[in-house]
């Protein structure tokens, strides 16, 4: 029976994974490429890079994607106002969080709070969960 592997043999798909959960159970702080980084035993430039070719996007846009899914349920279930919501989700700057948002969902922060909230009857309940983003921007007058 094969002994574990010992800590420095650990596999570079292990450690890059072992960063990007740091991201996802941090993502309401400031995560900084170094933090990763050293999360990965990585330099940050060869994180960067392993990152990208592993998942498929950056460890910068893997957490705004993150921060901005989190947005997204927040503005659709609560009456927390945007700026705290921009806030909670890890966003310093309101006037970020909202070109990003819009960059990402097609439309500013508040336009789509009154978009979604005629959809929404219960906490938690998203009809439009089923149906692909690209189709509900294009015929939902997104």
């Amino acid at each position: 029976m094969p002994s574990p592997s010992p800590p420095q043999f650990e596999s570079s798909l292990a450690r890059l994974c072992r960063a990007r959960d740091l991201i996802r159970d941090c993502f309401t702080e400031p995560v900084t490429l170094g933090d990763c980084a050293a999360e990965a035993r990585f330099s940050p430039w060869h994180l960067l890079r392993a990152f990208r070719a592993t998942f498929g996007e950056t460890p910068k846009e893997f957490l705004t994607r993150l921060r901005l899914e989190r947005a997204r349920h927040l503005l659709t279930v609560t009456d927390r106002p945007v700026t705290e919501v921009c806030f909670d989700v890890g966003f310093s700057s309101l006037g970020t969080f909202s070109t990003l948002f819009k960059q990402a969902v097609g439309c500013p922060p508040t336009e789509y709070r009154r978009r979604v909230r005629p959809w929404v009857t219960a906490p938690g309940f998203r009809p439009w969960a089923s149906i692909p983003s690209c189709f509900a921007r294009r015929f939902g007058g997104w």
